[in-house]
């Protein structure tokens, strides 16, 4: 068969790979749409097999909402450099990927590698991706949020190297997602463990107070006032690592949770947190 340009545009729109390795892949395999793919397949997985050692501490954290905000997803895609991970054919793959697994309400790895995108697997296409950008690319994370009794917001920081998502209960109106918005920008830039206390384990309470109190000690400090001194230090480190009892960014001198009491009795609403979502890129 006559490798056409056609049939060289129409190989590009089914893998997103350069105009120079489909004229390559269709002469090496006579012109055949079918086999063609599955040449740039290999030609992506010999390349993953050779890079297999290498770091994949670049790439994009991405995420998509469906149009009523119940359901949302955060996946984390990583390659080896920031060059590759800026690049508009990643770029586009990574956002196709968080878009992909909403459509198909997807909350593992294994499923999303097998659902479709544009006609090809997404294991077919980030296989064909790896072929043309010459450098190992993996999605590491994927989660699932669901807010039916609610709503959920999203932060994306620039650079796309972190982002959050932020499930709500109560109404959804253009105030509540104003405030879910900046919640959201809080988990990514300050981190919490845990939405409360409660919600962090026990081991990790009780290594602090081991800690609090060894260092204690070291420092000389009186027998009688370790008791104190482990105490309010674990309260300093709820209040850093709860995300209800931080300090609220834009109003550094109330917490969340205070934030989230004056909102719904000044606007009626019954505005709660029922889950958080951090990932941040490596």
């Amino acid at each position: 068969m006559t490798v056409t340009l056609d049939l060289i545009k129409e190989l590009r729109a089914k893998t997103g790979v350069g105009m120079a390795d489909c004229k390559k892949a269709l002469e090496e395999t006579s012109g055949d749409l079918e086999k063609a793919i599955e040449y740039l397949r290999k030609k992506g997985a010999s390349l993953a097999a050779k890079r297999a050692d290498k770091m994949t501490n670049e790439g994009a954290v991405k995420d998509a909402l469906s149009d009523d905000r119940k359901k949302g997803v955060i996946v984390e895609i990583n390659c080896e450099t920031d060059f590759v991970a800026k690049g508009d054919d990643f770029q586009k793959f990574s956002n196709d990927v968080a878009k992909t697994a909403l459509d198909n309400n997807i909350s593992d790895l294994d499923s999303l590698l097998k659902a479709n995108l544009n006609g090809l697997s997404v294991q077919e296409t980030l296989d064909g991706l790896m072929g043309k950008l010459g450098e190992k690319i993996e999605i590491k994370k994927i989660e699932n949020v669901s807010a039916e009794d609610g709503f959920i917001t999203d932060y994306i920081h620039f650079g796309s190297k972190l982002g959050g998502l932020v499930a709500f209960k109560g109404n959804k109106t253009d105030e509540s997602l104003d405030l879910g918005r900046k919640i959201a920008m809080q988990v990514v830039a300050m981190n919490p463990m845990a939405l409360t206390r409660d919600a962090i384990s026990s081991d990790v309470v009780e290594k602090e107070k081991e800690i609090y109190k060894t260092l204690a000690v070291q420092e000389g400090k009186p027998e009688n006032i370790i008791d104190k001194i482990v105490s309010n230090k674990l309260e300093k480190f709820y209040q850093e690592n709860v995300l209800l009892e931080q300090s609220f960014l834009q109003d550094e001198k109330k917490t969340v949770e205070e934030i989230l009491n004056e909102f719904n009795k000044k606007s009626g609403n019954t505005l709660s947190i029922s889950k958080m979502v951090r990932f941040q890129l490596g």
